[in-house]
């Protein structure tokens, strides 16, 4: 075999200095790359992150509003308001409205099917027209056996007859009578019988209680109705009306503000469907009773005057006033927003607006001091999201998340 020099293999001193040098480089690297990437996830994750804010939109509001002692909202309702329902059970064969309709009081607004209970009036009719005919006969046969009873009578009294001939007429007499009495028995329960079926005839008739205007349709032709449905097959309302000049406006103001609300107070009503219009109003009623779970009180506002614009379940901003400048008009208005969303940068009056998620400042122009908004001369727009109390951290285009209230 051949023989091999083994001391060839060792490493030398310097080889050992030079590969742990290797290695420690390596790992510097290695730590140094970490330590990048590290700060660059970080950077994003930081450079990402939103900032949490609360938002309010930039409002209109009139002369008369900035005299308001306090603001509340609402939704407008019919007080008078009815679901109308048939009196009897039945297939509906007729519907003779439409939502929007006005209808008067009486009017007929359906029918259900009633030949059924037309059958049975006849039948009652005929009934009572026997009944009365019966009470004729008796009647007739009561006269005939008086006349006879009369005489016999006299007869009798003059002893030309015996007791046993008088008792027998007498008995005759008796009978008719009880005959005649019967026979206006009869002919009562058939007259009451046939009231009843009258009444059942009309009850097939869908009927307005009051004028009003129809607002739903509860029922179609040739569904089951009752008066108190159970059934998944059958209705009970046919339609919904309201009398519109009942309209109104129920509003919740908070307990700790109640005090400052009187019955006559002067109100001005703004419909978020309508809201460059402004209605005129005055508090009706204030309900005396408090919801603990909201902690509010519930107040009706009449308007002075409406049109046809206001519907039922449109939802409503009041504001109660102290007194009105009769200088002004209601129509007056200014575009507003909270005192607490202005910054003063540089001398400059600032806000931040929100826009897909992103702060952008804009410098304003203020006017009028009002209470706790500021008048906006220019530099924002009516419906602008912008932030209110705004922190230090927010800047323009910063990422920003709307808090949900």
């Amino acid at each position: 075999m051949p023989s091999f020099d083994i001391s060839k293999l060792k490493i030398s001193q310097e080889q050992r200095h030079s590969y742990a040098n290797q290695n420690s480089s390596k790992k510097k690297l290695l730590i140094s790359i970490s330590t990048i990437v590290a700060l660059v996830i970080l950077f994003f994750i930081f450079s990402n992150s939103e900032i949490e804010v609360e938002t309010v939109p930039v409002s209109q509001i009139s002369s008369t509003q900035s005299h308001s002692l306090l603001s509340a909202s609402g939704y407008v309702i019919a007080e008078r308001k009815a679901a109308i329902a048939s009196k009897a059970t039945g297939r509906l064969i007729q519907l003779n409205v439409e939502e929007g309709d006005v209808v008067k009081k009486n009017e007929v607004i359906g029918r259900l099917e009633f030949t059924d209970v037309e059958a049975y009036l006849n039948q009652g009719k005929s009934q009572q027209k026997a009944a009365i005919a019966q009470l004729n006969q008796a009647e007739i046969e009561l006269k005939r056996i008086e006349k006879i009873f009369e005489r016999t009578k006299k007869l009798y009294k003059s002893n030309l007859i015996s007791s046993e001939e008088f008792e027998t007429i007498e008995g005759q007499f008796n009978n008719a009578n009880a005959n005649v009495n019967l026979a206006n028995a009869n002919v009562e329960s058939a007259n009451a019988n046939a009231n009843v079926l009258e009444t059942q005839l009309e009850n097939t008739f869908i009927r307005a209680p009051f004028d009003g205007t129809v607002l739903n349709k509860n029922a179609e032709v040739g569904e089951i109705v009752a008066p108190m449905a159970a059934s998944l097959n059958s209705k009970s309302a046919v339609v919904t009306i309201a009398d519109m000049s009942s309209i109104e406006v129920e509003a919740d103001v908070s307990e700790s503000n109640i005090g400052k609300v009187k019955v006559g107070l002067p109100c001005e009503i703004t419909l978020d469907a309508i809201p460059d219009f402004k209605y005129n109003g005055y508090v009706h009623k204030i309900v005396p009773t408090a919801d603990r779970s909201k902690a509010t009180v519930l107040t009706k506002i009449r308007f002075e005057t409406y049109d046809n614009r206001v519907l039922p379940e449109m939802s409503a901003k009041i504001s109660f006033l102290d007194t009105i400048n009769q200088n002004q008009t209601s129509q007056e208005s200014y575009t507003t927003i909270p005192q607490n969303a202005v910054l003063k940068i540089d001398g400059k009056d600032i806000v931040y607006t929100v826009k897909n998620g992103i702060a952008n400042s804009c410098e304003i122009v203020l006017g009028k001091n009002l209470g706790t908004y500021y008048e906006v001369i220019s530099g924002v727009n009516i419906g602008d999201e912008i932030i209110v109390s705004p922190s230090e951290k927010i800047k323009n285009g910063s990422k920003i998340k709307i808090k949900q209230l």
